[in-house]
């Protein structure tokens, strides 16, 4: 707290009043909300500094942050940074995110109904609000940002993919005591990632794209937590927001916004990206599935380390939403490669008691 209030006074010539710590929630970043003692010209009346000791997760989210600022793109501006005590400080986005407005308009009216109600039409323009600005952040960070600064690794490459899979196979397949078999897995994972590269994957992955870290300020979408951010395929950053496990969004809203953001993407691609070959319709969603697939499993790994090892809250609730999703992926299979010990995984897992 003294390194931030330290940097709070050095970038904005006044003392900070107060500095609060933000409730933490799946990282391992602390933040903090701060504000002047006192009203002086020129200064946020709070702002956001985070703590983190992964200098390199630093590096790469104010480097990022900067870059798409530069753009116009809806992400928080970077106000100051000590470099040696692990410490910045960012614009104060609020304190609602999209999951919020999710929780607040579709999961809570659900509860104890036993009814099926419509999804509200306020949700979808704001899901169609926050695909229209991904496209953009998608598309413009494919140039705009310095990918050397991506941290583990530039780009989402076989060996990323290995470990998010095996990531599913020790946090999630052997934490539930779900039976397979070692070596046909390891071959499926290798089949499976091949065939994830065969698709374009040379623009801005978000890689947590989830509606908790979208914010809402003034009933616009802003971006945080991009720091993990590398080069990949277009599909991974939607099935990460559309498959959020937590929103529970339902099957037909799912598809028609995985629809709407084609038809965004073909709008967006020829004024940034005019010298990229647009992909069809078909050849979009050939590959949707299989990375809808990949984000999943990363997800119930992290919803097993984080809720059934650390026992965080609201992890391990999060596993039976995604469970129904791997299940609705295995009655419409389409991936056209044989993965025969994954899919037996998959629908073995469907027993797991949570």
């Amino acid at each position: 707290m003294k390194a931030l209030t330290d940097l709070f006074e050095r970038t904005f010539g006044g003392r900070a009043g107060s500095c609060a710590e933000i409730p933490a929630s799946g990282s391992y970043r602390r933040y903090f909300r701060l504000a002047p003692a006192e009203e002086f010209s020129g200064v946020p009346a709070s702002v956001i500094g985070c703590w983190n000791a992964d200098k390199k997760e630093n590096a790469a989210f104010v480097s990022f942050a900067r870059s798409f600022c530069a753009e116009g793109l809806p992400v928080p501006e970077i106000y100051g940074v000590d470099e040696a005590q692990d410490v910045y400080l960012q614009q104060d986005l609020g304190t609602e995110s999209l999951y919020d407005k999710v929780s607040q308009l579709w999961l809570k009216p659900l509860e104890g109904t036993g009814m099926i109600c419509a999804f509200p039409s306020e949700l979808m323009v704001l899901y169609r609000k926050v695909l229209r600005q991904l496209v953009q952040l998608q598309l413009k960070g494919r140039t705009c940002i310095d990918y050397s600064k991506c941290t583990p690794c530039p780009a989402f490459h076989r060996d990323a993919i290995h470990w998010d899979l095996n990531y599913f196979k020790y946090f999630f397949l052997k934490l539930m005591r779900v039976p397979f078999d070692e070596q046909a897995l390891e071959d499926d994972f290798r089949t499976f990632s091949a065939y994830l590269l065969q698709a374009p994957h040379d623009f801005f992955l978000y890689r947590d794209f989830q509606s908790a870290n979208v914010m809402l300020l003034g009933g616009e979408p802003y971006f945080i937590d991009f720091q993990g951010g590398r080069r990949g395929a277009l599909q991974y950053d939607v099935a990460s927001l559309l498959y959020d496990a937590k929103t529970q969004l339902p099957k037909d809203v799912r598809n028609n916004l995985t629809e709407d953001y084609y038809e965004m993407l073909v709008e967006a691609m020829p004024e940034i990206c005019p010298s990229e070959r647009q992909p069809s319709k078909e050849a979009f969603m050939s590959y949707f599935q299989g990375y809808t697939l990949c984000r999943l499993m990363q997800a119930l790994a992290a919803f097993g380390l984080r809720g059934v090892v650390e026992h965080k809250s609201g992890f391990r609730e999060s596993i039976p939403s995604a469970l129904q999703m791997v299940q609705d992926l295995l009655d419409h299979w389409q991936i056209p490669v044989p993965l025969p010990e994954l899919q037996s995984c998959l629908i073995r897992m469907q027993q797991v008691e949570v």
